[in-house]
């Protein structure tokens, strides 16, 4: 079906396109990543462009937008034909992109990366004070409470993505790419982005939209183009389309949306114990137990403390009190490398911050935290040994890549996510931390990462997941704890509402139904 056109009216597509892309090529060493895509855009409409891991949504959109130079096809604004060869020739044709991975300097502050080679200056000398009251305008008009001042590394995630949307419409860009935008975001931060991308439609700005989250697509986009390897699949109206249709041809298959079982671990042995967990205002008297089998879901919203006490367990952040018990003995972790000895793995929500190392190859990053398994005397490594075990996971993860040599920052972020996955399933740890396990990732790859948890859990190890999609929580949990301002304020079993998991996600003080062992 990829390469068959699907069209159907929309009211916008009678406008002169914004942007009109044919015939568009790629190829990279060992992969082709575009086959005669297509896409277009018109003024005043949001526009989705969905597709599987390793499609070629994100590809295309960097040859829009000059990170990569097209093969061959042609690529065309206001009806006539341009050659974009750099992201500022690009910027200058007020095409702006939001990539799904932050690309912003950490040691300079929001404003600073706002502005980074357009700073105002007066008499030839900087103007910190201008360049801050124009950050300062751009988050006013986004109703944003951020200082300029404040550097990029002290912020969130989530606040970290909005100074990307900041610096994408400081450009007055008529032309807004923006790749998995909601990624980090809570429920309060997505409402705000959708009234940013509601004004900027009425001013007759053109947005791409690229995201996996369907009940999303149908909010905010006007049509949706779907890709699958490479190749245009077709063109579809949001509001009329049902999901089960962009699934479809978004995978080729349809996809089941059974209710996983919930298994009895009740008497089974807990394998991690927290007894009153304490760091500052982030973590305020935490306990919890998670049995072998067991799904534990931490669902709360954005700044409750999930994954800070995530970080706190795992040793990558230093805890004022508090005790962790593993399969019963009290044990002392200082360094991620102390958890990991003691058999827990930590899949953090920054895959290329924290989870790789994205100048090596799929193989030494899947090899990475086993590395003492392949090595030999005199500290050679075992490649065949590292090959077979890296080749084992890329068929049974179906991650999408060349060879097992190909560099990590070269798969798409879906494809990182899964090697970061496999890196821990090497390892057997018998605790695992997933932190948005399934951020950035499609449908269909949703489904294969939610039947391995469900495989890991059905083996006996322990699990933690953190995700900020309810429906996601509900869907895998044996239990949840929900979190509020530092928190654990309640337990919930599984099968629980989403109205039951947001009441206590804004209850500030404990609720009686919090049971620390389980």
């Amino acid at each position: 079906m990829a390469g068959e056109a699907i069209e159907r009216g929309h009211a916008a597509a009678s406008a002169v396109p914004l942007v009109d892309m044919v015939g568009i090529d790629k190829t990279f060493p060992g992969v082709r990543a575009l086959s005669q895509a297509r896409f277009e855009l018109v003024p005043g409409e949001v526009h989705a462009l969905m597709g599987e891991n390793g499609a070629g949504k994100s590809t295309l959109m960097k040859v829009l937008s000059g990170v990569y130079t097209r093969d061959s096809g042609e690529v065309r604004l206001d009806g006539q034909p341009v050659e974009i060869t750099s992201p500022r020739q690009a910027q200058d044709a007020g095409i702006s992109i939001i990539h799904q991975e932050l690309a912003l300097m950490r040691d300079l502050t929001a404003a600073q990366n706002i502005f980074i080679g357009r700073e105002p200056r007066r008499f030839g000398i900087l103007d910190e004070g201008q360049l801050n009251r124009d950050a300062a305008a751009i988050f006013a008009s986004m109703n944003l409470k951020l200082e300029p001042t404040v550097p990029v590394e002290s912020l969130t995630i989530a606040k970290q993505q909005m100074v990307e949307i900041a610096k994408a419409l400081s450009y007055r860009s008529r032309v807004l790419i923006m790749d998995e935008p909601t990624a980090a975001l809570n429920d309060a931060e997505i409402a705000e982005l959708f009234a940013i991308i509601n004004r900027l439609k009425a001013e007759g700005v053109g947005v791409v939209y690229i995201s996996h989250k369907m009940d999303e697509i149908k909010r905010i986009s006007d049509r949706v183009t779907v890709m699958r390897d490479g190749e245009y699949v077709g063109t579809v109206p949001a509001a009329e389309t049902p999901i089960e249709t962009i699934i479809s041809m978004m995978v080729g298959r349809t996809l089941s949306n059974e209710t996983l079982a919930i298994p009895n671990t009740a008497l089974a042995p807990v394998a991690l114990e927290v007894k009153h967990l304490n760091r500052g205002r982030e973590i305020r008297d935490v306990s919890f137990s998670v049995r072998k089998g067991e799904i534990l879901g931490f669902a709360g919203l954005m700044g409750a403390g999930r994954t800070e006490v995530a970080r706190a367990i795992f040793g990558a952040d230093r805890r004022e009190s508090g005790e962790i018990w593993v399969n019963g003995q009290r044990v002392g972790i200082s360094t991620p490398r102390d958890a990991v000895e003691k058999g827990i793995g930590y899949l953090s929500e920054d895959r290329k911050l924290f989870g790789l190392a994205t100048g090596l190859d799929v193989r030494n990053n899947i090899a990475l935290a086993s590395l003492q398994r392949f090595t030999g005397p005199g500290g050679v490594l075992n490649e065949a040994g590292m090959q077979v075990a890296a080749r084992g996971y890329i068929r049974q993860l179906s991650i999408k890549t060349p060879s097992d040599t190909q560099e990590a920052r070269l798969l798409s972020g879906g494809n990182q996510q899964k090697v970061v996955i496999a890196k821990w399933l090497l390892r057997d740890c018998d605790i695992l931390i997933f932190d948005e396990p399934t951020r950035g990732i499609d449908v269909g790859a949703k489904s294969e990462i939610y039947k391995l948890l469900n495989n890991l859990a059905a083996q006996g190890k322990a699990i933690i997941v953190i995700s900020s999609e309810l429906p996601e929580i509900l869907r895998l949990s044996h239990r949840i704890a929900v979190m509020c301002e530092g928190r654990l304020t309640g337990m919930l079993p599984g099968g629980s509402s989403q109205e039951e998991i947001m009441r206590l996600a804004t209850l500030r003080e404990p609720a009686m139904q919090v049971r620390h062992a389980g």
